[in-house]
């Protein structure tokens, strides 16, 4: 049997029992509202109609498996966080930060189970939180910037596009949500859905040209007149497998930009049409089924059929990838006993020719 190392309840009860009981505390059983994180928060409607097409509706519209309010305790105790949070400080964004992480997958398998992602925050608490699952961006930072709101940070949600190496330049779409959080006059960047040696641990300072070293490598955030650009300097791979020495799954490049944003905030209905294009055009997520988690020492992946376990060696210099291909009749197990994940529906595996690196 593989270790777990990130803390779902239903593997360490005892552990998330007490936990519960100290958050409980805090949260003195405060019933919580169910609204989108933007507009709603200043009164207004966020299901504006109106002006919405028939589509936006559709993705906007309420979950019909809602399982009760959503709570901050549910998902503290999802994500394996038993801190004092009654201080809004950055001690306490950057372990949130970490937890989720380790905790909650970055994934699209929904994609390639039959189903959709729709942009409702009830429907991604009870996918993430109840039913343990991952997501991808546009569902694991719109959830976080939710927590961070109903905690009391300062939170703006902000888009971005992301860097293409075939186009060599930053894609078109905004087609990654982040979230920007201000303390004590401060700016940091949260994103907890990047995924495999690219994700960020905790949060980075938004201050322009300082290196910021965290596990994965020197992350950097550079100002470039009109927008903001996120790079990262890594190490050099070390691939166990030979039949993998050559792969484009590797990647060899010393620095990389990761993604670009300007500090426009952006409400849940910015991202409407892209969440629609990325599921229903041909994109790198129907073009791969991804499904990738931090751990203490590296990261997990699984793209396709390919399986990889990621350590990050720092005072070697190096990530050691151990990578293998799987059988469709061990994906279900990998899935489960790796990355804490049981699908309700069949996946698809899909591993179609489109760049994409751990």
């Amino acid at each position: 049997m593989f270790k777990h190392t990130c803390g779902h309840p239903a593997l360490f009860p005892d552990y998330f029992k007490s936990e519960c009981e100290e958050i409980r505390g805090f949260l003195c059983q405060k019933a919580l509202s169910k609204v989108l994180l933007f507009g709603a928060c200043r009164g207004e409607n966020p299901f504006r109609t109106t002006a919405m097409t028939s589509q936006q509706r559709t993705l906007l519209k309420p979950c019909a498996d809602s399982s009760g309010e959503m709570s901050l305790e549910e998902y503290f105790q999802r994500i394996g966080f038993h801190g004092s949070f009654d201080i809004l400080d950055l001690a306490t964004l950057k372990l949130i930060h970490k937890r989720h992480v380790m905790s909650v997958a970055f994934e699209n398998l929904s994609i390639h189970c039959g189903e959709k992602n729709v942009m409702d925050l009830d429907a991604t608490f009870n996918k993430i939180v109840r039913r343990g699952r991952g997501g991808w961006c546009l569902e694991n930072n719109f959830l976080f910037g939710w927590v961070l709101r109903e905690m009391g940070y300062d939170t703006t949600s902000l888009s971005s596009r992301v860097f293409n190496s075939v186009l060599n330049d930053f894609g078109p779409l905004d087609s990654h949500f982040i979230n920007k959080v201000v303390i004590d006059g401060k700016a940091y960047i949260a994103d907890v859905s990047f995924g495999v040696s690219f994700q960020l641990w905790e949060p980075l300072e938004l201050v322009s040209g300082i290196d910021q070293p965290q596990a994965p490598g020197v992350f950097r955030l550079i100002y470039q007149g009109d927008m903001w650009v996120l790079e990262k300097t890594g190490r050099k791979p070390e691939v166990l497998n030979p039949e993998f020495a050559k792969s484009s799954l590797v990647n060899r490049k010393e620095t990389s930009q990761i993604y670009c944003f300007t500090l426009v905030p952006r409400e849940a209905e910015h991202f409407l049409e892209i969440n629609h294009k990325l599921q229903n055009e041909t994109s790198l997520f129907t073009n791969k089924s991804i499904c990738s988690l931090q751990t203490l020492t590296g990261f997990r992946a699984l793209i396709g059929w390919t399986y990889a376990e990621v350590t990050y060696k720092r005072d070697e210099g190096v990530d050691v990838l151990d990578i293998r291909n799987v059988m469709d009749d061990e994906i279900e197990q990998i899935l489960l006993e790796r990355f804490n994940i049981k699908l309700q529906n069949k996946l698809q595996p899909l591993n179609n020719k489109s760049f994409y690196t751990f």
